[in-house]
């Protein structure tokens, strides 16, 4: 199942917010367009090519909108990947349960799996081992319910519980 793109944009663009001059972000990171983290993603060779702009050049003149756009599909198209290579069953989800994960991956990164063998902390969406495991059994209830209960959602409110209720109920 494909997911509806342009809701997922409509999302992301509220809950991030867009601006098009270089700001701090709560991480103190610089970031421009729609949460487009530039010291840690900054900007491709491929994105400087179709363009037009660099790190340099967007801290000091900012960006368009549709270049603000343009990075944001190739952010989403990156999640994308991620999501394919870590969670492949995420395809099989309906359309609106595709953009919590998109959403999230966005929000918080793909990351990595905890593993107290080796005393590694989870880190990024991959943290979330319960929810995730819900959610590929199908068991939306118990995803909806431990996404809720998350340090991510204490941090970021109401996006949380809008997410935790599509996830659930399967509709926006």
């Amino acid at each position: 199942m494909s997911y509806d793109r342009a809701a997922l944009e409509a999302e992301l663009i509220h809950d991030e917010g867009e601006k098009l001059k270089v700001y701090r972000c709560t991480a103190n990171k610089r970031t421009i367009g729609v949460g487009r983290n530039l010291d840690d993603v900054g900007i491709s060779k491929a994105e400087t090519a179709a363009l037009g702009i660099t790190v340099a050049s967007v801290c000091k003149e900012g960006v368009t909108r549709p270049q603000s756009r343009a990075l944001l599909g190739n952010d989403i198209d990156a999640c994308e990947r991620q999501l394919d290579a870590k969670l492949p069953w995420w395809r099989k989800l309906c359309d609106v349960r595709q953009r919590v994960l998109l959403n999230m991956c966005f929000n918080l990164g793909i990351g990595r799996r905890p593993d107290p063998v080796k005393n590694i902390k989870g880190a990024g969406l991959l943290q979330f081992v319960n929810t995730l495991a819900n959610m590929e059994r199908g068991n939306f209830a118990a995803a909806a319910a431990a996404m809720r209960a998350s340090l991510w959602a204490r941090q970021v409110g109401a996006r949380a519980e809008r997410l935790a209720l599509m996830m659930e109920k399967g509709t926006a």
